[in-house]
């Protein structure tokens, strides 16, 4: 039995599935069925497998660079998810785990646990504290402003993206985005608009360049207030637009409520305990008649709520998504009335694609940007998220709802005036 076909048992065994890929070890050798090569570069890797068996080990492998997939990591990600029939790496049983160890003393891989990558989060304290979710949101939007903005469209808007033909750039369908969301709002001039979570700027920006509103966008990010209020001046809105550090818990405005509330790909971040109060929070800053749009991304009935142990420790610790029709229950409960549903999922597919195609031709920038460390998740997130939502195991929705009078008015329009 040769490196690789030792190594094709031991890995199969820390995953607690049959292994449907080749495999290559560090000495040459190839074992298993034609297809994706799965590299094992050192004993390194299989040390991470044994102290950390299933996903987090793969991925702590994978992101110190200690394995690799030879060839198009999506092409290689895809086969194996079809070839496993949809099995996710799980934590072998105690005995698994014995003869993985056995397997792992035969390779001479034994030894002390190597250290986590750098780039894995370590969060302390009760989960969805202030501090704590604060904490989160730095691990992963306070990056780098110049590392989004090579990855990114010049609206800088990190959430899917609303293709309405097959020529648009990615530019053209976040334009389209904002747009859309600015009609289902029904935006007029001098209308307040309230973002919660508004990231860079991109949808407060467009509503008053675009729409004539008068805009608060609130964000947890220090580098996302700074770069959207430096935008702010930069275009002449001083006045217009306000974009404050603040969590939506701590949120209260002097004035009276706003016309209409958004809030795109934050309410994954809230968490499940907290989720009423972010409904009640977003009921409340709105005036009778005032609507809502949320675009948020969701899962299957059958979906880790936080993407997995990847995603979790890697790129979004303490999200927590569910499957869309809990979140509509959470609105209603808060006193909204649902309105309107759009699907999203196969946009996501097209606007990750997009970065996907910018971050591979640009790998190099990146990590002069960031370090080959933070490009490795980052090419592992992008690819693994693309295939999520490919897949239909994650999707993403826009919501419109409408917070109804005393007498249960509503004052919407009939049918969907702004699909046309």
């Amino acid at each position: 039995m040769n490196t690789a076909q030792r190594l094709e048992s031991l890995v199969g065994t820390a995953l607690d599935i049959e292994l449907p890929v080749r495999i290559r070890a560090w000495d040459g050798s190839e074992a298993g069925p034609a297809g994706p090569v799965l590299v094992i570069r050192s004993r390194r890797a299989l040390r991470r497998l044994v102290w950390a068996p299933g996903e987090l080990g793969l991925a702590r492998a994978f992101v110190a660079g200690d394995l690799d997939v030879d060839g198009d990591l999506g092409d290689g990600l895809r086969e194996v998810w079809r070839r496993s029939d949809g099995q996710t790496p799980t934590r072998p049983t105690a005995r698994k785990l014995a003869d993985a160890l056995r397997q792992a003393a035969r390779l001479g891989a034994l030894g002390p646990p190597p250290p986590p990558p750098s780039t894995e989060a370590r969060l302390k304290g009760r989960r969805h504290s202030r501090w704590r979710d604060r904490a989160a949101i730095a691990h992963h939007y306070d990056l780098s402003n110049d590392f989004y903005r090579l990855l990114l469209d010049d609206h800088m808007a990190y959430s899917s993206a609303y293709f309405t033909d097959d020529r648009q750039t990615l530019h053209e369908a976040q334009t389209a985005k904002l747009d859309l969301i600015c009609r289902k709002l029904g935006l007029t001039d001098g209308m307040r608009l309230l973002d919660v979570g508004c990231g860079w700027g991109s949808l407060v920006l467009f509503a008053a360049e675009h729409y004539g509103v008068h805009a608060t966008g609130i964000t947890l990010s220090a580098r996302q207030r700074d770069f959207a209020v430096a935008r702010v001046a930069d275009r002449g809105l001083t006045g217009r637009v306000n974009v404050g550090l603040q969590d939506y818990r701590e949120f209260a405005d002097d004035s009276e409520p706003f016309d209409a509330v958004a809030s795109v790909e934050m309410g994954e971040h809230v968490g499940e305990e907290y989720y009423g109060t972010y409904a009640a929070m977003l009921y409340r800053s709105l005036k009778p008649t005032g609507r809502l749009v949320l675009q948020q991304m969701s899962r299957g009935a059958d979906a880790a709520p936080g993407g997995g142990a990847f995603i979790e420790s890697y790129i979004a610790p303490d999200m927590h998504m569910r499957p869309m029709g809990q979140t509509l229950n959470y609105l209603q409960d808060a006193g909204f009335e649902v309105r309107d549903v759009e699907a999203m999922r196969e946009h996501y597919v097209r606007t990750v694609d997009c970065w996907i195609d910018t971050f591979e031709r640009r790998y190099d920038e990146f990590v002069a940007l960031a370090g080959e460390e933070v490009a490795r998740v980052w090419r592992l997130y992008l690819v693994g998220g693309g295939l999520a939502f490919e897949q239909g195991r994650m999707g993403v929705d826009q919501i419109l709802a409408v917070k109804p009078d005393a007498g249960g008015e509503a004052a919407m329009p009939w049918g969907r005036p702004w699909s046309m």
